[in-house]
C-alpha cells in the first residue's frame, strides 16, 4: 500500500510546522465530530442571546446611497446579491452597504423570526 505522501505526491511539513498543522488539524477533527466546546465555555446559544435591537432612531439615521456607475458591481454581505443601478442601500458605520431587507430585520426584534424562517426553509430545501 502506499504512502499518504506517495499517493499524493507532495512531501510531508518540516518539523516546525508539524506542531501548528496538528492543532489546526485537531481543531477541525474536533469540530467535524461535534466536540461539546460548552465545557470549553466556548458555546453560545444565539437563541437566547442575541444582542438588543438597535434603536429605532439609530436606524432611521443611517444613510442611504444610490448606487451609481462601478458600485453596481459591489455585493450585499448578507444576500450576496449585486447591487441594482438606481437601486437605494443602506450604508452602515462599517461603510458596507446592504440591501434594506437584508439589514433592517437584522437591526430589529424581527430577526428572530426571520433566522427561524431561513431555517425551515433552508431544511425544506435539503430534504426536498
Amino acid at each position: 500500500m502506499a504512502s499518504y505522501f506517495d499517493e499524493h505526491d507532495c512531501e510531508p511539513l518540516h518539523p516546525e510546522q508539524d506542531a501548528r498543522t496538528n492543532m489546526l488539524l485537531e481543531l477541525a477533527r474536533s469540530l467535524f465530530n461535534r466536540m461539546d466546546f460548552e465545557d470549553l465555555g466556548l458555546v453560545v446559544d444565539w437563541d437566547h442571546h442575541l444582542p438588543p435591537p438597535a434603536a429605532k432612531t439609530a436606524v432611521e439615521n443611517l444613510p442611504r446611497t444610490v448606487i451609481r456607475g462601478s458600485q453596481a458591481e459591489l455585493k450585499c454581505p448578507v444576500c450576496l446579491l449585486e447591487f441594482e443601478e438606481e437601486e437605494t442601500a443602506i450604508e452602515m458605520p462599517c461603510h458596507h452597504l446592504f440591501h434594506s431587507n437584508c439589514i433592517l430585520p437584522w437591526l430589529s426584534k424581527a430577526r428572530k423570526q426571520q433566522q427561524k424562517h431561513r431555517l425551515e426553509n433552508l431544511h425544506g430545501a435539503m430534504y426536498t
